[in-house]
């Protein structure tokens, strides 16, 4: 019996300590941009990994790095070059990136790969061009 009162103070200071321990602060990873995706890199048609970067990239958008946003639809593009998804968003984040020739690239490309989305009549008039 003697070595009970011990063992139970033992277990009470334990729990005290546990239930005082803070948990580890969460870390957001550090934001990314275009630059990123420029590293040597081989890419192969996946169109499952193009649509984790658009659902990261769109995350992105509305947190407001517009940046890190086209960095991720870029990567997209690169994955899947046959979604025009990932070319409107790339447009759409470029464009409040400020980077006003990648938006015309990317929504030219756009267009030349869905000339008849509901979005195109949009897009024609946003880059001037008719049809």
């Amino acid at each position: 019996m003697t070595w009970r009162f011990p063992l139970a103070l033992f277990c009470c200071a334990a729990g005290l300590a546990l239930a005082q321990a803070k948990p580890p602060p969460v870390v957001e990873p550090p934001e990314e941009d275009e630059s990123v995706v420029k590293e040597k890199k081989e890419y192969e048609f996946n169109p499952i990994q193009a649509l984790e970067e658009l659902k990261i990239g769109r995350y992105y958008m509305k947190k407001g790095s517009f940046r890190a946003a086209s960095g991720r639809f870029l990567e997209a593009t690169l994955w899947d070059p046959t979604n025009p998804d990932g070319f409107y968003e790339l447009g759409k984040a470029r464009e409040r990136a400020g980077n006003q020739k990648g938006v015309r690239e990317a929504l030219m490309k756009f267009l030349e790969l869905a000339p008849e989305d509901k979005r195109a009549a949009e897009v024609r008039k946003k880059l001037g061009t008719a049809q």
